[in-house]
């Protein structure tokens, strides 16, 4: 990480900033690392998005005054890794994927305190029709003791957390803007099928929304009324990545690529999207005014759009394999080295500040991926180097780091 602190904002950059959580489990200690780095920059968020662990995450920082975020962030974080663990994290070395295999399965037989318990043999001889593994009873407990719900829907800040309607498959977003927030809607974030039960709000259930879409960017950047923004969204899977030699980390592969795939793609239809609308608006202005007065003309011109986005990536990327297991183990020394490098990420891309450089004119949408050149410069991502030299020429990620 550069010891120089991040450039000052200029007063001419005054587009609003948004932080948008992905969903991950365990993986979202990062999330909480790159939110304290934000906290202390000139770019702290007015609007924070999440789902799943994102959600709660997201909870917390609304939930709460600026001074005392990044603690109740540390609080919740530690709650649910407990310092006792059935394998010491002092041992490191060749034991860490030990430790790392004996949390996890911890994790799937007794739960996470404040977080989630399995459901007891008591449960199923009562209920043999139970529809979940664990109960999230002491999540709701939690989410009461570390966020103000008053403060949220005080409207402070702006806050949304996405989930899925059971019955109708429908992707519903829970915002301050225009509903009051509980428990229940963060909870409905998280709700996992199998493993958590689905939460009910209004007579309605609902499940995890990354069922449907991971992070909650599309939704940010589409609301209206719409405005330039700087957007923060902070992905737990990583796109690029190690040929697996192992079954194990075939299965981690695997699982990367299942969700960082929605969020790339979701990326990449939204930055067209966006695109498309930008020189709508500028196209319109071309057209002589017999033109404009066209059906055809004042169809598409609604369409159009003047606002100009840019979307910093910071995306977790572990030096080591972890395994597929490694979005529910738990373990402190974990938490606390996903946590320093979700700081160390953000604190570098900040640093960085690609988004200051001149916005074209003809874009719409800039998506910067920091920490993804300098993996490329530093080839530490892969042994592949044809494949990377192939996406710098490809001008996918065109981000130029003073070092």
């Amino acid at each position: 990480m550069p010891d120089a602190t991040s450039p000052a904002r200029p007063a001419y950059y005054d587009k609003k900033v948004a932080l948008v959580l992905q969903g991950g489990g365990a993986l979202g200690s990062y999330q909480a690392g790159v939110y304290e780095a934000l906290a202390s920059s000139e770019y702290a968020p007015d609007w924070v998005a999440g789902v799943s662990i994102g959600a709660i995450n997201a909870a917390i920082i609304a939930g709460n005054a600026p001074e005392n975020r990044v603690a109740q962030l540390r609080t919740f974080w530690e709650e649910v890794t407990p310092r006792h663990q059935m394998w010491p994290s002092a041992l490191g070395g060749p034991f860490a994927e030990g430790e790392r295999r004996l949390s996890s399965l911890a994790a799937l037989m007794f739960g996470q305190p404040g977080f989630f318990a399995p459901r007891s043999m008591l449960d199923w001889l009562s209920f043999p029709n139970l529809i979940s593994y664990y109960n999230t009873g002491s999540l709701k407990s939690t989410l009461e003791r570390l966020v103000d719900f008053d403060r949220i829907n005080a409207k402070v800040m702006r806050f949304s957390v996405g989930a899925v309607n059971v019955r109708t498959g429908s992707l519903t977003f829970f915002d301050n803007d225009s509903i009051p927030i509980r428990p229940e809607h963060v909870m409905a974030s998280g709700a996992l099928p199998p493993g958590f039960p689905a939460v009910e709000i209004d007579g309605e259930q609902y499940w995890d929304g990354g069922l449907i879409s991971n992070t909650p960017l599309q939704y940010v950047l589409d609301y209206l009324p719409r405005r330039s923004r700087l957007s923060f969204q902070v992905d737990l899977f990583h796109a690029h990545g190690r040929i697996p030699t192992s079954l194990e980390e075939v299965s981690e592969r695997e699982k990367d690529i299942r969700y960082s795939s929605r969020t790339r793609a979701g990326t990449d239809a939204l930055r067209l999207k966006h695109d498309v609308r930008h020189n709508i608006n500028a196209l319109h202005e071309m057209l002589p005014q017999d033109l404009k007065d066209t059906p055809e003309a004042k169809w598409l011109y609604n369409f159009g759009c003047v606002t100009t986005m840019d979307i910093v990536q910071l995306i977790y990327r572990p030096r080591d394999p972890q395994g597929s297991s490694k979005d529910y183990e738990f373990g402190r020394a974990t938490m606390n080295a996903r946590w320093a490098q979700g700081y160390s990420d953000a604190r570098t891309t900040l640093f960085a500040s690609p988004w200051l450089a001149p916005m074209p004119k003809e874009v719409g949408v800039r998506v910067f991926d920091v920490m993804h050149e300098i993996l490329i410069k530093d080839v530490r991502l892969t042994p592949d180097r044809s494949t990377e030299a192939g996406e710098r020429q490809s001008g996918r990620t065109n981000i130029r780091i003073a070092r």
